[in-house]
């Protein structure tokens, strides 16, 4: 392993269909949801959720080179290079993108996300292991030790000492071009999904690594203990 290597990671999620579970799950999924409307919100936080939603697109920057990869589910083969040469393109099933993904980790030393110990890189483990896909290295390591996995999200917030924000809240107070500025968001994830809009995704999740390579680069700069 490179020791001083880093890079971001970022994942897009999709949650399943509802019909896609048994009658007694989804009984427990909507014992709480009285109303139609209830039923809908908490069926759209099924993306939440490692066991009832997938991972649609895996994203990795190295913060100093700026050059990265996306692995993400398309209908068709795709292995390509973006035209300025900093953006490697590949897809393949949710299983396929996850083995790959461990393998491209390996080398790295630091992980930089953004509340990635509250939800990608626990969601990248369980969905491995649901998958019988073996993990390479443990996402979830010492919490008060940045430089093994520096979550900005708890830097940010002084380990919650600070209210929670977003990413694009967080961009915004940075000034930081934010993603989630170009009319698109995670709620988009489904529709663009079925519509076939696989490469946009792989976009969008590219937007994300941008925007938190940026956010790390403040937090380094100014904030790092």
């Amino acid at each position: 392993m490179l020791a001083m290597s880093r890079v971001v990671i970022d994942i897009e999620t999709l949650g399943s269909a509802l019909e896609s579970f048994d009658e007694v799950q989804q009984s427990y999924l909507l014992k709480f949801a009285e109303s139609e409307k209830e039923k809908t919100e908490t069926i759209q936080k099924f993306s939440l959720y490692p066991t009832t939603a997938r991972i649609i697109a895996i994203g990795m920057l190295n913060p100093d080179s700026n050059k990265g990869k996306v692995l993400f589910q398309s209908d068709e083969k795709v292995n390509a290079t973006s035209e300025d040469d900093v953006t490697h393109f590949v897809s393949g099933s949710e299983k396929d993108i996850l083995s790959q993904f461990w393998k491209d980790i390996e080398k790295f030393g630091q992980i930089i996300t953004f509340n990635g110990r509250g939800f990608d890189c626990p969601f990248l483990m369980l969905r491995s292991a649901i998958l019988e896909v073996k993990p390479s290295r443990n996402l979830m390591p010492y919490r008060y030790d940045p430089s093994l996995h520096c979550d900005l999200l708890e830097q940010f917030t002084f380990y919650g000492a600070l209210r929670k924000f977003s990413l694009d809240f967080y961009c915004k107070a940075f000034g930081i071009d934010s993603p989630k500025s170009h009319g698109v968001t995670g709620l988009d994830m489904g529709r663009m999904f079925s519509e076939g809009r696989f490469r946009e995704i792989a976009e969008y999740c590219w937007g994300d690594l941008l925007a938190t390579a940026e956010l790390f680069r403040r937090w380094e700069g100014y904030l790092k203990p």
